[in-house]
């Protein structure tokens, strides 16, 4: 995936959280389901904004920005701040 590639999953991964939050207001799906959706939505963003983060930290460096790849959500949710 290039960077616009990238950028238009994290647009779509956005309008999702926003449709489930709206759902959840709305009745149509329980808390439970909602925060399980979220917690998904929430780790694909992640991943997303990990591998734009890898592909720039590569073309600083001089390297090719083609060989970022995107990490298992299971190492980017470890990362701390």
């Amino acid at each position: 995936m290039d960077d616009k590639q990238i950028r238009e999953r994290i647009t779509d991964m956005v309008e999702q959280e926003r449709a489930l939050r709206e759902q959840l207001a709305q009745g149509g799906v329980s808390g439970g389901e909602e925060h399980r959706r979220l917690a998904d939505v929430e780790a694909e963003l992640d991943r997303c904004w990990d591998l734009l983060r890898q592909r720039q930290a590569l073309r600083d460096a001089g390297a090719d920005p083609a060989n970022a790849a995107a990490r298992p959500a299971r190492e980017v949710e470890g990362y701390q701040q």
